[in-house]
C-alpha cells in the first residue's frame, strides 16, 4: 500500500510540475461552463437544478480523459523510463493502480473545481443538492471507467496518438453501447440474451441514472466492475511487453 501511495505521489506531482495539469483544468472548466449556460441554458430553463451541466460529462470525457491516459504508460514506454519504475521496490500491480489512482484523483480535483455552480444554482432557487451530490459521485465513477479503460490501451503502444485515437473509440462503444446504433448491427446474428448484455454496458444508461438520484447499487458495481477489469488487463498488457 505504501508503495502505491508513492507512485500515486510521484504521478501527481508529475502533473503539476508541467502545464499538462493546468491547461487540462482550464479546458475542463471552460467547456463545462460554455456547454451549461450556452448550450444548456441553464438560466433559461427557469430551474435550480445542474441537469445541463452533468448531461454534457459523458461527451467531454470522452475526448479529454483519453488525452489525459494516452500519456500514463506510451509515454513511460517510449522515453525506456518504465524499465526504470520495473526496478523500484515496487510489484506490477502496485504501479498499475498508482498511477490511475494518480489520474482519477487529477480528475476529481478538476470536477471538484466546479463547485462554485453547486453554489449558483443553490442561491438562485432550492435544488435537490442529494440529486446534485449523487451526480458529483456518477461522474467521478464514470471518469474513473474511462481511465481504467484509457490506461489500459496506453499500454498497448508507445504512440501516444494512438493510444488517444483507440480509447476515444473504445469509450465511444461504450457510451452507445446501450443505443440502436450499436444493438442494430449485433441484433441479427446475436442471440437477445447477449444483445442485452452488451445494452447493459452503455456507460450513458448507468450514469443517466445515476443523476436522477438514484444511486443504485447495480451502477456502482458496474463502474467497480469496469475500472477493476481493465486494471487487471492493463497489468497483464504490461507484463506481456515486459515478458517479449
Amino acid at each position: 500500500m505504501n508503495q502505491t501511495l508513492v507512485i500515486l505521489k510521484r504521478e501527481l506531482r508529475s502533473y503539476f510540475a508541467t502545464p499538462v495539469a493546468y491547461v487540462f483544468i482550464v479546458i475542463f472548466l471552460v467547456l463545462t461552463g460554455a456547454l451549461t449556460f450556452q448550450v444548456g441554458n441553464l438560466y433559461e430553463r427557469g430551474q435550480a437544478d445542474m441537469v445541463p451541466f452533468f448531461t454534457f460529462h459523458p461527451w467531454l470525457y470522452l475526448f479529454l480523459v483519453p488525452a489525459l491516459s494516452m500519456r500514463l504508460w506510451a509515454e513511460e514506454r517510449k522515453t525506456g523510463t518504465i524499465e526504470l519504475l520495473m526496478t523500484l521496490p515496487v510489484t506490477l500491480w502496485q504501479a498499475v493502480v498508482g498511477k490511475f489512482l494518480a489520474a482519477w484523483f487529477f480528475t476529481g480535483i478538476a470536477l471538484a473545481l466546479t463547485f462554485p455552480l453547486w453554489i449558483t444554482v443553490n442561491y438562485l432557487g432550492d435544488p435537490d443538492n442529494g440529486v446534485i451530490l449523487a451526480s458529483y459521485i456518477g461522474s467521478f465513477l464514470m471518469a474513473g471507467g474511462f481511465l481504467a479503460i484509457g490506461a489500459c490501451l496506453s499500454a498497448v503502444t508507445r504512440n501516444q496518438v494512438i493510444a488517444f485515437i483507440i480509447t476515444v473509440t473504445v469509450c465511444f462503444l461504450f457510451l452507445l453501447a446501450g443505443y440502436d446504433v450499436v444493438l442494430s448491427a449485433v441484433q441479427g446474428w446475436l442471440p437477445q440474451p447477449m444483445v442485452d448484455a452488451i445494452a447493459s454496458l452503455s456507460f450513458l444508461t448507468h450514469f443517466s441514472s445515476i443523476i436522477k438520484g438514484v444511486i443504485d447499487l447495480r451502477d456502482l458495481v458496474y463502474f467497480g466492475l469496469v475500472i477493476g477489469i481493465f486494471l487487471v488487463a492493463n497489468a497483464v498488457v504490461l507484463d506481456m511487453k515486459k515478458a517479449s
